[in-house]
């Protein structure tokens, strides 16, 4: 009999939860997000502060991108439940824990997290152990991106007559260009009011010159994975084909200003860098 491959989380969606829980640790107060629940799902071991991938200096501007992102799309749902949107889609949710962290906002919405179904598998049974579960209103729905992501949403009760939120962060990057076309086209097609918050990741010539060997490691450790970085933007390549696929409006959030919402007077300059931004786009 062949043995089953184990069956594990994805490298990326550990790393990213494991940042949060840095920033939480290793930041001083106030905090832009405090998420530990990844880190307990993750569960990495006592020694996970010593990776190489989790030095507390050299990953400041990382660590805070991250914990910015998670934030301005929290904030952003918590705004579009209180104005009646009750749908949030996550396409490529890997560890993220909006569900079991405000569940007195996420109950109210049908929350749906696409992701690859062995990763995912992983992140129902960690739930499970947990004591969290999977409730009614939370949909784990395993997709292949470049494959049909959408029919697969819209089986698990995704009605695109009415408007939602969809999440696309830390994923853009694994696509092809084509993919990312064709997935932002696909969620343009949602009901008028739906918003899209993405993110995407610049080319390294585009980012801060300090942080250019960090951004060279994290390519060839995503191509050693065996999940290499396809697909780069910059700003205004990525206005033009979210545009061009469908939206009504479209809008570049630089760090500059997750820096003014999220890092303002913090006596110890953290902030987040431009290597990976935010595109927020409306049908």
């Amino acid at each position: 009999m062949t043995a089953q491959p184990a069956v594990l989380p994805d490298h990326t969606a550990v790393r990213t939860a494991l940042w949060r829980a840095l920033h939480l640790r290793a930041d001083p107060p106030p905090h832009v997000i405090a998420d530990e629940v990844g880190l307990r799902l993750a569960d990495p071991g006592d020694d996970w502060r010593s990776r190489p991938d989790m030095d507390e200096r050299e990953t400041r501007p990382v660590r805070a991108s991250i914990a910015a992102r998670a934030r301005f799309v929290e904030d952003l749902v918590v705004e579009q439940a209180a104005r009646g949107v009750d749908q949030y889609v996550l396409l490529g949710a890997g560890l993220d824990t909006f569900a079991q962290r405000r569940p007195e906002i996420a109950a109210g919405l049908r929350v749906f997290e696409a992701d690859r179904p062995g990763p995912q598998e992983w992140k129902r049974r960690r739930l499970a152990d947990l004591g969290y579960g999977v409730p009614d209103w939370l949909r784990l729905v395993p997709v292949d991106f470049e494959g049909d992501w959408w029919g697969r949403l819209l089986a698990a009760g995704l009605d695109p007559g009415r408007p939602a939120v969809v999440a696309c962060t830390g994923v853009t990057m694994y696509l092809t260009r084509d993919a990312v076309e064709a997935s932002f086209r696909q969620v343009a097609t949602l009901a008028p009011g739906s918003v899209l918050a993405t993110t995407f990741l610049r080319p390294a010539e585009d980012v801060e010159p300090e942080l250019r060997p960090f951004h060279q490691a994290a390519e060839r450790g995503a191509r050693a994975s065996g999940t290499p970085f396809l697909s780069y933007f910059t700003p205004p390549q990525m206005l033009a084909l979210v545009r061009g696929t469908g939206f009504r409006d479209a809008r570049h959030v630089p760090a500059e200003e997750l820096t003014r919402r999220y890092f303002t007077g913090r006596p110890d300059g953290l902030r987040p860098s431009r290597a990976e931004e935010l595109v927020l786009a409306t049908t």
